[in-house]
C-alpha cells in the first residue's frame, strides 16, 4: 500500500518492511552491524552521552562532535578532551573540520599516528555562520578544487593505516547553488568509504522539513554507501527513510536529543520487532543520574561543570512530561551530582512517556536569517592561488574553542 509522507514521498507502508533489507555497512575494514550512525553535535556528542546512546543501541557508529583541524595541529586542550573516547566505545569516530587542505592533513595525521580512532569523518555540512564565513563546512563543497584537495591530502594519511575516511555533505548552498551530486561523485572518486547527506540547504539551516528526494538521488548516483540525515525523529522515521530513499543507513542528529534510546528503537526496527522503550519518567531520571556521573568522568572530577553542560540535556530529556517549571528551574540551579539525584528522586516515578510529543521536533528549527560566506566566494568554483594566501595565510584557523 503507498502513502504519501511529510518528504513528498511515495511508499510502502513501514510496517512491511523487513531486517533483510538492511543488510549491515561495511567501512573499509570495520563492519557495523546495524546501519545507523549518531550524526557529531558540537556540545552533544561528547563520550558520555556517545556512551549513552551505545548502550541502547549497540553495533552502530557513534561519532564523536567536531574537532577543528587547526585546534587540534595547534595541540588546544578543549580539542584533546573532544577527541578522548571511552573504553567501551568502539569503533572510535572522530569528525574534523577544516578549510585549508595541508592543515586538515596534518590533524589527520596526528589521528592516525597518536592512535586517537579508528574512522575520520569530514564536516562539509556544518551551517553555522562562524563556520561558512571561512569557507568551510557546507559552503566548501562549493569550491571543487579546495574541496577534492582537502579529502586527497586526509585520505593519503588515513588510508595506508586503514583507517576510513567519510564525508558529510548539505544539498548546497541554497537551491540555486547546489552541490551534493558533485560533492558525493568527488568523495567517492577520491576514495571516501561513505557520504552522509543532510537533506536541506545551508539557507535551510534546520528549519522546514527535510526533501528526502536528494538523498535518494545520491544514493542512486554512487556506489559507496550512503547515510540519510534529516528529521528522523522515531524508528518509524527511519525505517521510512530507508526505504523511500534507497539509503544505506541513516544518521541520527537532533532526534535523539534527550532520547538516547531512539537507537535501541531504530535497531529493534530495523530486525523486524515492533518493541519500542518509551520510558517512565522515573526512568529517564535514572538516566539523567547516571548521564550527570559520565560528564563528571568527562570533565575530570568537577561536578559542577558537569552539571552546567548537562542542563540542556535535562530539558530536551523533560520535553513533554508534567514536571512544571518550578521543577526545571531547579534542575538549572544544580551545583552538583548530589542535587541532581535529588531532584530526580522528587519524580513521580509512573509517570508514562508522552506519546503526543514522541515524534515532535527537537534542538535548533529555525532558518538561517543570512548565510555567511566569504567575499566573492560565489564568483566561481574554484579557489585562485591569491584568495587561497587570502583565506588562509598564515595561521587561517581559529586555534580556540
Amino acid at each position: 500500500m503507498l502513502s504519501e509522507d511529510s518528504h513528498g514521498n511515495s511508499s510502502t507502508s513501514a510496517a512491511t518492511l523487513t531486517n533483510e533489507q538492511f543488510p549491515g555497512i561495511d567501512l573499509g575494514g570495520i563492519h557495523i552491524d546495524t546501519p545507523v550512525m549518531l550524526s557529531p553535535m558540537a556540545g552533544v556528542t561528547n563520550w558520555p552521552f556517545r556512551v549513552l546512546c551505545e548502550e541502547f543501541g549497540p553495533n552502530g557508529l557513534y561519532v564523536a562532535e567536531m574537532i577543528t583541524a587547526r585546534a587540534l595541529v595547534a595541540k588546544n586542550p578543549k580539542a584533546f578532551r573532544l577527541c578522548r573516547f571511552a573504553p567501551s566505545e568502539h569503533p572510535r569516530s572522530l569528525q574534523l573540520y577544516g578549510v585549508n587542505p595541508e592543515i586538515t592533513r596534518q590533524a589527520a595525521a596526528m589521528v592516525v599516528d597518536g592512535n586517537m580512532a579508528d574512522h575520520v569523518d569530514l564536516n562539509f555540512g556544518c551551517p553555522a555562520p562562524k563556520v561558512t564565513r571561512h569557507g568551510g563546512g557546507s559552503a566548501l563543497p562549493w569550491k571543487l578544487d579546495v574541496f577534492a584537495e582537502l579529502i586527497r591530502r586526509v585520505i593519503s594519511v588515513c588510508e595506508p593505516a586503514g583507517v576510513p575516511v567519510t564525508a558529510k555533505i548539505r544539498v548546497g548552498i541554497d537551491h540555486e547553488h547546489e552541490t551534493f551530486l558533485e560533492a558525493g561523485r568527488i568523495a567517492q572518486e577520491e576514495g571516501c568509504a561513505a557520504v552522509t547527506l543532510h537533506a536541506r540547504t545551508t539557507a535551510e539551516y534546520y528549519g522546514g522539513h527535510a526533501d528526502w528526494n536528494r538523498i535518494g538521488e545520491l544514493a542512486q548516483e554512487l556506489s559507496i554507501p550512503v547515510f540519510g540525515n534529516g528529521d528522523i525523529w522515531t524508528a518509524e522515521d527511519a525505517l521510512a527513510m530507508m526505504y523511500q530513499t534507497g539509503c544505506a543507513g541513516v544518521a541520527i542528529g537532533r532526534g535523539c536529543q534527550g532520547r538516547p534510546w531512539l537507537f535501541a528503537d531504530i535497531a529493534n526496527a530495523f530486525s523486524g520487532s515492533s518493541a519500542r522503550v518509551n520510558p517512565t519518567l522515573g526512568q529517564i531520571g535514572q538516566i539523567i543520574s547516571k548521564h550527570a556521573r559520565l560528564l563528571t568522568d568527562f570533565y575530570d572530577g568537577d561536578e559542577k561543570m558537569a552539571v552546567h553542560d548537562l542542563r540542556k540535556h535535562v530539558a530536551w530529556y523533560l520535553k513533554g512530561f508534567p514536571v512544571g517549571g518550578e521543577v526545571r528551574r531547579q534542575f538549572m540551579e544544580c551545583e552538583s551530582v548530589a542535587d541532581v539525584d535529588a531532584k530526580v528522586a522528587d519524580f513521580d516515578q509512573d509517570t508514562p512517556f508522552p506519546m503526543a510529543i514522541a515524534d515532535q521536533p527537537r534542538g535548533r528549527v529555525r532558518y538561517a536569517r543570512k548565510v555567511h560566506l566569504p567575499y566573492g566566494w560565489l564568483d566561481s568554483r574554484s579557489l585562485p592561488a591569491e584568495e587561497r594566501e587570502q583565506l588562509f595565510g598564515d595561521d587561517p584557523m581559529d586555534a580556540s574553542y
